[in-house]
């Protein structure tokens, strides 16, 4: 089906096409200069110590749980309301993915309740999905973890650039993890980012990253080692330099882009809040968001209501989707299943609007009046 109103819009043009080019006709399209180039400027964006490139955001949440430390029946607490990489991380090293509640449907993060109150001997780290760039709790969620001694990995790849208290998202805790899947505020098509303000745990991430080398084929092309050695089990998680000068471009937009949707998303509440049935989770946020994207939750509903709201809303050109089902009622987690009744309404009754820079007001005042229509 075609849409009137796609979900997002790529956000690409002749700077990505120039940033490629130049990539191939430098002849070294593997990790080299642009990779390195990508990964300073994106630690001097956020702030952070240290940021290495990766060939997506799950090998770099894979990574994560191994520089945590997390072994066989270790214990790691996480949310259920995200993609299933998220938890499927935790089961890579054979740790046990503990899931916990939402706050609510006008908070879709993590509540710090239930994280504390699913605290056991066996609990290693605690995983937290900033949803759609909204930040958790992180004052609390960071003192349960120094009162408990456990780790913290920030899944941020919703929030390049989101702020809590004022400093970003993927460099509060240990670990923090970006995406730049294709439909991301930041897009390489596949690719990712790993960063940390610990050397140690950088040097060891770039071990792993590598088949745990010494050194990299870029760094012997131009002499600066002739040889190496193989200290870790690594992987071949590595960016290339074709995607890597893809994000270059794209972080020089973020900036403008990022304000724009901020624009977008008034838009939205303006309209939409006067809605009677819905709720808009995250208004009057405090802090910069990415708005990665814009879900509302159905008030007093069933997962049939939503499912016909969304297909009345596709026969109006609109197209719409759901973030996310709940990992923990996958068949693959059933072993792991635990009630979690915020989370259940929410991943029965959210819809995902569309949400992208050039979204104009026009087309949202459409979709304010296709949804109130179809509500009524």
């Amino acid at each position: 089906m075609g849409y009137t109103i796609p979900l997002f819009d790529l956000n690409f043009d002749h700077q990505e096409e120039q940033a490629v080019m130049e990539v191939l006709r430098s002849k070294w399209i593997s990790t080299g200069p642009k990779t390195i180039e990508f990964e300073n400027l994106f630690a001097q964006m956020l702030g952070a110590n240290h940021a290495l490139a990766m060939a997506n955001c799950t090998v770099a949440l894979h990574l994560a749980m191994l520089l945590a430390n997390v072994k066989e029946g270790d214990e790691v607490i996480c949310p259920s309301l995200t993609f299933v990489a998220t938890a499927n991380a935790i089961r890579y090293v054979g740790g046990i993915p503990v899931f916990a509640d939402i706050v609510g449907n006008d908070n879709l993060n993590l509540d710090p309740k239930d994280i504390e109150q699913k605290i056991t001997p066996k609990t290693k780290a605690i995983v937290v999905m900033h949803y759609g760039g909204f930040a958790c709790d992180m004052d609390r969620i960071m003192g349960i973890a120094k009162k408990h001694n456990l780790k913290v990995i920030e899944d941020a790849c919703h929030g390049p650039l989101s702020e809590y208290k004022g400093r970003k998202l993927g460099t509060i805790g240990d670990v923090g993890c970006f995406s730049f899947f294709s439909n991301k505020n930041i897009s390489t098509g596949e690719g990712g980012m790993l960063v940390t303000n610990c050397s140690d745990t950088y040097e060891k991430a770039k071990l792993l990253r590598s088949h745990g080398m010494t050194t990299l084929s870029y760094e012997r092309a131009k002499g600066h080692s002739t040889s190496y050695d193989v200290v870790e089990l690594g992987y071949n998680y590595r960016m290339d330099d074709i995607r890597a000068a893809i994000g270059i471009a794209q972080l020089q937009k973020l900036e403008n882009d990022l304000k724009k949707r901020v624009g977008v998303r008034k838009n939205y509440e303006d309209s939409l809040g006067s809605i009677e049935g819905i709720t808009i989770p995250f208004t009057a946020y405090p802090h910069f968001s990415s708005n990665y994207i814009f879900p509302v939750v159905l008030n007093n509903s069933t997962r049939e209501k939503r499912d016909y709201v969304r297909e009345e809303l596709a026969k109006a050109g609109i197209q719409t989707s759901v973030h996310y089902p709940a990992v923990h009622r996958f068949s693959i987690y059933k072993d792991f299943y635990t009630p979690l009744p915020r989370t259940d309404y929410v991943a029965d009754n959210l819809i995902t609007l569309p949400m992208y820079a050039g979204l104009k007001q026009q087309d949202i005042y459409y979709i304010y009046e296709s949804l109130n229509k179809t509500l009524k």
